[in-house]
């Protein structure tokens, strides 16, 4: 893969980033920016982050396959990475099947638009595909740079890692809570969590082939499964859990900080002085 993405990066969704959080995203030392919320494929976005920012990295996470066209996304891309050559990487996935009627055999799907991308110019190893199960791990080794799971634990990363083999990329989201009380951090962290992923049958299979029971899932979340998805402590503390994913095989971790309507620059410093 061409685009380097150190080992840490952020994770945000679209309406929370701007040029200006990039700048000091980057001054802070860390290596990717990954946009949420399913950016629309003219990834405008992107290519702000990228204008305004010097050497960090970019990528989706991710586009969805649903809503824009690989011809659309192809152009998209071949006109940022002219611009801003191997800073970008393109993430795509089909999203989860509550959101849209015409969800109908996902792994179809996603092969004919790898296909597609290939047919627009997209070099394989500068996209990432959404991937929780087995069978789209695999895919995303053998078509992709690699994968990018989200809503995920360190034992999945160690789990995925034995699927993909050595070699491709595995890039995990890890939500984080910056407080010490435990009560104070699950009323931020399940929100985020339970609403919507814990109605969503594609994360909570998932969860559920982890070892977490339905007891565990339901009702938005048990303490337990919360602390495991959205950890929180002081700074070194969620440093470790995160360290946690890279020791399980991960190759890059990007960081969600919550709450998601706050400023999430304090708790991207804390982190950078202990994990980057």
């Amino acid at each position: 893969m061409t685009v380097q993405l150190g080992r840490i990066g952020i994770w945000r969704n679209a309406g929370g980033l701007s040029p200006e959080l990039a700048v000091e995203v980057e001054k802070l030392g860390y290596g990717a920016i990954w946009i949420g919320g399913s950016p629309p494929g003219h990834l405008d976005l992107v290519e702000d982050l990228l204008d305004a920012t010097g050497t960090i990295a970019v990528a989706t996470g991710i586009v969805n396959m649903w809503s824009d066209d690989a011809a659309t996304v192809g152009a998209s891309y071949r006109r940022i990475a002219a611009k801003h050559p191997d800073r970008f990487l393109l993430g795509v996935g089909i999203g989860h099947p509550e959101a849209t009627q015409a969800y109908q055999k996902p792994y179809d799907k996603i092969v004919e638009y790898l296909d597609q991308l290939d047919g627009a110019g997209v070099p394989r190893d500068a996209v990432a595909l959404a991937a929780l199960g087995p069978k789209v791990l695999r895919l995303a080794g053998e078509r992709t740079a690699g994968a990018h799971p989200y809503l995920t634990t360190p034992e999945h990363t160690r789990w995925a890692r034995e699927i993909l083999g050595d070699g491709p990329l595995l890039a995990p989201e890890q939500k984080v809570v910056l407080d010490t009380d435990p009560e104070r951090a699950r009323a931020i962290g399940r929100p985020a969590v339970a609403n919507p992923y814990l109605r969503l049958r594609n994360y909570t299979r998932n969860l559920e082939r982890l070892g977490y029971s339905r007891e565990e899932i339901d009702d938005d979340g048990s303490d337990a499964l919360i602390d495991a998805l959205a950890l929180h402590g002081d700074a070194a503390t969620v440093a470790g859990g995160v360290r946690a994913h890279l020791d399980a095989g991960a190759d890059h971790v990007n960081v969600q900080v919550l709450p998601i309507d706050a400023d999430p620059l304090p708790g991207y410093r804390a982190l950078a002085a202990v994990l980057l």
